[in-house]
């Protein structure tokens, strides 16, 4: 009964976090930002940028403009996604914006039990991240069957399971962080920094291989920079499948590495597998200090309490 109970309340809990940030017009739009300058590039520079460059290498052979279009379309919503999947779970979060409205006093004081507390927090976290980034996802593949659709049913699978995967491993990051968070400045300003850095950290707004070799080498040891790679694979797997039809294959292999749907780490090839476990790995990484960080506070609470 009181396993019941405590579902129950862990339900109402993450219900009530999930309003309350899609009610907050503010911070939903504030989580949003990197999306929508990825849009605007997109759709002001980057789309003639990067299909002059596919054209200008691809000059001695004919090539569908319906299958650039696809490929320009995802890169633009690859982008997109790698990047909300982690600015969404940072502004999204509940648990400093109950520190700062007391709210969490309210808590202490209810049959509540604070694991259930903790564990609505990072549900609610990651239920909103996921509503948003497949919100994303079906604009995106709305978009690209209109100009051109080449992912396949596996591809959309692992489109799937990045968006989950990548968003917990955020919503994790996030929660670690907002332990050590109680101020309003403090939280507009990670949400801020995260916003505007990640999506150049990731190769969101340019591709890796364009960066100097340091910071490809610093980015390289990035669990988030895998997380990119897998989507980029995901949605320009097809694309360029399509394109070495008529294309020798060295050519392809080149369009690929240029964006970013393959990496190397110091010149090893990162197979598909070993972006999976990366990120994967990473993410059950986080759970565990995420744990760790959870007992250590409840013990010190104890510990209190006793004396």
């Amino acid at each position: 009964m009181n396993f019941k109970l405590e579902l129950k309340k862990l339900r109402y809990l993450t219900s009530r976090n999930v309003k309350i940030y899609f009610k907050d017009k503010m911070t939903f739009f504030v989580s949003l930002i990197t999306p929508i300058i990825l849009l605007l590039l997109f759709i002001l520079f980057l789309k003639s940028t990067y299909e002059d460059n596919i054209f200008n290498i691809l000059a001695d052979y004919e090539v569908d403009k319906k299958i650039i279009d696809a490929f320009t379309g995802g890169w633009l919503f690859s982008s997109i996604l790698s990047v909300s999947c982690i600015t969404v779970a940072f502004c999204s979060g509940m648990m400093v914006i109950d520190k700062i409205n007391r709210t969490n006093i309210d808590f202490m004081v209810t049959p509540i039990k604070k694991s259930t507390l903790k564990i609505s927090y990072v549900l609610s976290n990651l239920f909103s991240t996921l509503i948003v980034c497949f919100v994303l996802l079906i604009i995106g593949l709305i978009y690209l069957a209109i100009v051109g659709f080449y992912i396949s049913f596996v591809d959309i699978l692992l489109i799937i399971f990045s968006i989950i995967i990548t968003s917990l491993f955020g919503t994790l990051l996030a929660n670690i962080i907002w332990y050590f968070t109680h101020s309003q400045g403090v939280l507009s300003g990670v949400c801020t920094l995260v916003s505007a850095l990640y999506g150049f950290i990731c190769g969101a707004y340019m591709p890796i291989s364009s960066m100097g070799t340091g910071m490809q080498s610093f980015v390289s040891f990035l669990p988030g920079t895998y997380a990119s790679v897998l989507f980029r694979h995901s949605f320009l797997n097809g694309s360029l499948k399509e394109m070495s039809k008529s294309i020798p294959a060295e050519i392809v292999d080149g369009i690929a590495s240029g964006f970013d749907v393959k990496m190397s780490f110091f010149d090893n090839d990162v197979s598909l597998l070993a972006l999976i476990l990366v990120i994967t790995l990473s993410t059950i990484l986080l759970l565990g200090i995420y744990l760790l960080l959870s007992n250590v506070k409840l013990r010190k609470r104890i510990h209190v309490k006793n004396k």
